[in-house]
């Protein structure tokens, strides 16, 4: 439907759908579901799940960093926030969420980009707090599967890659947390790449972010969601178990 003929439903003019449309502007509950109903859409539980978002008027933590960080640092914060469950696929770094604070700092100042200290220190503190979402009574349940060759790259002097192995063993033992090693003689049989899939309230609201570079990308359609919810099976399948990945990452630690 055009967005001309949503405007005129509305009794408004076509550019307020557009700023609708962009996020610009808020919208209520009550106008999701008139626009929904308008729209035919029969899907009633992505319905109640987009008018519950409308409903969502406190800012989160992230909206301190509006300003001084990319957008993108505060859409996954968001994303991370909002994700009833969240698995990962990791092949040159230790997951963010579960970076020291030294490690962190080390990848960031060792990027192509010079940031001054002041950015430098925003980046590592907005990381740390990402980590906030275990603190709840229920946190989300979070599987992260990572290469060998993220805990065996020197990024970092031995002491803080010491220091991060024995941080990331200690992540694995918290509740909500799994941990599992992708070993280097594993036969990877597909393209591996790093990606976050975050699953939301309903499956239609999943989304994937796929790391690059300089950037991220995300995705949500439901043909890609397909694509990488198999992936990530793939990739389970050739990893170490929760209690020899524990084992795994300690020997590292030792060796460092």
């Amino acid at each position: 439907m055009s967005g001309s003929a949503v405007a005129a439903f509305l009794g408004g003019e076509r550019a307020q759908v557009s700023h609708l449309e962009s996020g610009r502007y808020g919208v209520s509950a009550e106008r999701v579901r008139r626009i929904a109903t308008h729209c035919s859409a029969t899907d009633k539980h992505l319905v109640d799940a987009l008018a519950s978002m409308a409903e969502e008027r406190g800012k989160g933590w992230w909206e301190d960093y509006r300003g001084i960080l990319p957008p993108g640092f505060l859409d996954q914060s968001e994303l991370e926030h909002h994700a009833t469950y969240m698995r990962a696929v990791q092949m040159l770094y230790v997951p963010g969420i579960f970076q020291t604070a030294e490690y962190a700092r080390e990848l960031i100042a060792s990027g192509v980009t010079s940031f001054q200290a002041s950015e430098v220190n925003a980046r590592v503190e907005h990381r740390m707090r990402r980590r906030e979402i275990f603190d709840r009574p229920n946190p989300p349940k979070f599987e992260a599967l990572i290469h060998e060759a993220a805990l065996r790259m020197r990024y970092c002097s031995a002491e803080v890659m010491r220091a991060q192995m024995d941080f990331l063993h200690e992540v694995s033992l918290w509740p909500s947390v799994t941990i599992r090693i992708i070993p280097f003689d594993a036969r990877i049989t597909c393209s591996v790449h790093s990606m976050l899939y975050a699953g939301a309230v309903i499956p239609q609201l999943d989304t994937v972010q796929i790391d690059s570079a300089f950037d991220a990308d995300y995705l949500d359609a439901e043909a890609q969601l397909v694509k990488y919810r198999a992936l990530i099976e793939a990739v389970e399948a050739i990893s170490l178990s929760a209690a020899e990945s524990s084992k795994f990452i300690q020997r590292i630690a030792q060796e460092m």
